[in-house]
């Protein structure tokens, strides 16, 4: 089974702690359940393009050389948008925030842009796998994103293995 696609199932068995080394995801279907519709809407609509995804790898990179650690998923009870999980993210480390503005994202538009690849990237895999497409909100599902992901599997699957 090819790298790609055994992460993908790792994400559908809820295994995840983080998507990029920074932002906390238990699952990325899940992440947009509390939020308020306008959140909601800004992820759907958040398109990836190379220069996000190009700075998203640069800054995980070096998340892991500096050694920021993977954080766990957000406490519920404190997310009511996306500006809270931003927060929370920024908080965990206070390396975090310097490295996300250095490649050019508020706090708000990095979580914006990892939840956007991640939900991209489930149904990139849930095309593949019943099981996961019954499970997934397909509403959240943007099909420019999802071009985007198969166009780039390899570069993925590099960066989620730490290549």
């Amino acid at each position: 089974m090819p790298a790609f696609d055994r992460f993908l199932r790792r994400c559908q068995l809820g295994m995840l702690a983080l998507l990029l080394g920074i932002v906390p995801l238990a699952h990325a279907q899940l992440a947009p359940t509390g939020l308020p519709e306008s959140d909601k809407q800004q992820i759907k609509n958040y398109t990836l393009n190379d220069d996000v995804f190009n700075r998203l790898a640069a800054a995980t990179r070096e998340a892991r050389a500096t050694g920021i650690p993977p954080q766990g998923a957000p406490d519920p009870t404190k997310v009511h948008s996306l500006d809270d999980l931003a927060a929370q993210a920024m908080a965990s480390d206070a390396r975090i925030p310097a490295l996300v503005k250095k490649y050019g994202f508020t706090p708000r538009e990095f979580i914006v842009a990892n939840i956007a690849l991640m939900n991209a990237v489930m149904a990139a895999q849930a095309r593949e796998d019943p099981a996961l497409s019954n499970n997934m909100n397909k509403v959240w599902v943007n099909p420019d994103n999802l071009r985007f992901v198969d166009s780039h599997r390899g570069q993925i699957a590099a960066l989620l293995h730490g290549e």
